[in-house]
């Protein structure tokens, strides 16, 4: 995708977008008619408790599932027109996935891991250099096993930005870490919305999180109920936990 073009177009615009799952009296609403402009090269922070519809809505956005209704675009591509074809394509082109879990293989060293997503990218980075950019170049023939939470975490970051992504999806990447840790993995992603301007997505429900975004996305009940663009952004490892 064309620099020109992801810089004077949202990466993402919503319109009345829904997602139910089953039917009658089960049918549960995730998602009840939302709407939404993210602007491309911002990190923002999509807050809102378990439940609230963040992550449906991730995964609409990151082409993992289809909207019952309304429409999502990613600059000029009608995602809820994609086939499957064209999502997998979407994804593998344009999507780098954080999740809470590192989904690492265990078997594979933290260079061999990022190897794997550099092997069906267009314009990928040197796996030593995605583990550079997050602080783990000396730590690249490590197994998953012999590396922290935070180590892990990082890695699996690095794997997402190995293909150099137009963005990053994260889906509480901090869950499963403590204070410092969290911090440390947070400083990760600003860093890398900074320094390869890809749109950076993060979901959780940690409040805390919210002083280092561009834009504050707060969501309940299937609805986004606020959106708030941050003046006064923050390091991550200034940000009280």
């Amino acid at each position: 995708m064309a620099e020109a073009q992801t810089k004077s177009k949202p990466a993402f615009r919503t319109k009345g977008v829904t997602k139910v799952y089953g039917a009658g009296e089960a049918a549960v609403h995730a998602l009840r008619g939302v709407d939404l402009e993210v602007p491309s090269g911002e990190l923002v922070v999509l807050l809102g408790a378990s439940g609230s519809g963040k992550s449906t809505l991730l995964n609409i956005l990151g082409g993992l599932d289809r909207a019952t209704a309304g429409t999502a675009h990613f600059f000029d591509a009608d995602l809820t027109a994609m086939s499957d074809d064209e999502l997998t394509l979407y994804r593998r082109h344009h999507v780098g996935f954080v999740f809470q879990f590192y989904n690492l293989m265990p078997s594979l060293t933290a260079f061999e891991n990022v190897e794997l997503m550099t092997e069906i990218a267009d314009n990928p980075m040197e796996p030593a250099d995605a583990l550079a950019l997050v602080g783990l170049k000396e730590r690249a023939d490590h197994f998953p096993a012999q590396l922290s939470g935070g180590e892990q975490q990082r890695v699996a970051i690095a794997r997402a930005i190995a293909k150099q992504p137009t963005v990053l999806f994260c889906d509480e990447p901090t869950g499963a870490l403590d204070s410092t840790t969290g911090r440390a993995v947070l400083k990760v992603l600003q860093d890398v919305n900074e320094q390869l301007g890809s749109t950076v997505l993060v979901i959780t429900h940690a409040a805390a999180t919210a002083a280092m975004a561009d834009r504050v996305i707060h969501f309940a009940d299937g609805q986004i109920r606020d959106v708030i663009e941050n003046t006064d952004k923050k390091s991550a490892a200034d940000i009280e936990w």
